[in-house]
């Protein structure tokens, strides 16, 4: 069983801080695979500075810091992805992934109007082999985006992982123009010969016609938690070990704290994880969608608000404390669907989510398959099997991982087995992949 003892936090609750301990299960908290010692990393000895100096610190501001410290954060200095990492994406495993999402870009330009230029935004790009895929079908379907303006915009706060997609989609023989202290601190042309450009902030890109794609971002954006108590609900925080001066634990709050406005009054779970961040970043994605038009299409793990404890760590591809040895590992949520479609407040119509398998079905990776595996060697051919197997197997990703996706009210209308009652009517133009694809 984990400890958890009730603290104080912050001037708000000062009063508080003689409460004695209370045990709390461990259940209701992600562990992971504990190593055998507990490795004083540089970014254990910052937050332990930290929280001696203001005291316990939310899961949210852990998050932020073990990810995203400027000088210590595991995302800002490190390739963190591939089989040498800590963990594999879709893109990593089979190239069919990235393919269809190409293609369910181009059925949403055409679908609306083949606007004469579009931006292809995408947060957190990883090694930009995603957009690579995307962009290698846009190249081959040439002919039906001919009189289409294109621009690639990347979304990236990991100086290394710029490199790295820098080299997967540009040409050495186009130099890259860097300018560190602008909002666009760095420009090119992919090897396509499309302008792609670099931020830090979704805020920074441009407004304009644009499809949106964020693949396993969300899920490391930082959550709040919260434990439902005879009190009522206590937010958890991480707080300094009294019996090892180098470890950290988890804490509950022993009287309300600001965050809590950010529960369901209805919520009828004991154990919750809101991330106020992707709120606001959906809330940007909507009125973008909802002024200028385009769509966004969103696939992570997640449910739909009806899961408690999902924070756990990876490191080595293995699952990992999400308290010992920060910044040595990813940390990672699962998205709650369910808060990102309130969030929308109405201002776009949501589809989904549904389950990686079935937006892959109906995107026609089955025929995609048989294409690929007709013209490869046998080397190839099991690779490509191996990595369909991954991407749809229900046991692997088929069923953990969700497509979700923002669209302007507009686009959709009639009505559909596909909707609930919180999502807008769909279209009698189907959505490629929330239903067959169709094209016109």
């Amino acid at each position: 069983m984990s400890v958890l003892a009730r603290v104080g936090v912050g001037p708000l609750c000062a009063a508080a801080r003689a409460v004695m301990p209370c045990f709390w299960r461990g259940k209701y908290f992600s562990s992971g695979r504990e190593p055998a010692a507990n490795q004083v990393t540089p970014m254990l000895r910052h937050l332990i500075y930290k929280i001696k100096a203001t005291g316990p610190i939310t899961v949210a501001e852990y998050m932020k810091e073990v990810l995203t410290n400027p000088a210590k954060g595991y995302y800002v200095y490190r390739d963190m992805l591939g089989q040498k990492g800590d963990f594999i994406t879709s893109p990593e495993i089979s190239q069919i992934f990235g393919e269809l999402l190409g293609i369910w870009f181009i059925s949403e330009w055409m679908a609306t109007g083949k606007n004469a230029a579009f931006q292809l935004v995408e947060l957190g790009p990883g090694r930009g082999t995603l957009s690579g895929d995307i962009l290698r079908v846009f190249s081959q379907l040439g002919s039906v985006l001919k009189n289409c303006d294109i621009s690639v915009h990347l979304v990236e706060v990991s100086e290394k992982l710029s490199e790295i997609q820098a080299l997967t989609l540009t040409e050495e023989k186009f130099p890259l123009e860097r300018n560190p202290g602008s909002s666009v601190y760095m420009k090119g042309v992919t090897k396509s010969g499309i302008p792609i450009s670099w931020y830090r902030d979704l805020q920074d890109v441009p407004k304009g016609y644009s499809f949106y794609l964020a693949h396993e971002f969300f899920d490391v954006l930082p959550v709040h938690k919260f434990q439902r108590t005879p009190q009522g609900w206590r937010e958890v925080f991480v707080d300094i070990d009294p019996q090892a001066s180098d470890k950290l634990r988890f804490v509950l709050a022993p009287c309300a704290t600001p965050a809590e406005v950010f529960i369901q009054r209805d919520e009828t779970r004991d154990h919750v994880e809101v991330c106020p961040e992707a709120g606001v970043i959906v809330q940007e994605l909507s009125q973008r969608i909802a002024l200028t038009g385009g769509a966004a299409l969103i696939a992570d793990y997640g449910h739909d608000g009806t899961k408690t404890d999902t924070f756990r760590g990876f490191c080595g591809h293995k699952l990992h404390d999400v308290l010992i040895a920060p910044g040595t590992a990813d940390l990672t949520a699962d998205v709650d669907f369910s808060y990102l479609r309130r969030m929308a407040e109405g201002q776009v119509a949501s589809l989904g989510p549904i389950k990686q398998q079935t937006f892959l079905k109906n995107m026609g990776i089955d025929v995609r398959l048989k294409v690929l595996l007709d013209k490869s060697d046998e080397p190839s051919r099991q690779q490509l099997l191996q990595g369909y197997d991954m991407l749809m197997n229900p046991k692997k990703m088929g069923e953990r991982f969700h497509f979700f996706a923002l669209l302007p009210h507009q686009r959709l209308h009639g009505g559909s087995h596909l909707m609930n009652a919180c999502q807008s009517k769909p279209s009698l133009s189907p959505v490629a992949g929330f239903g067959e694809l169709a094209w016109r």
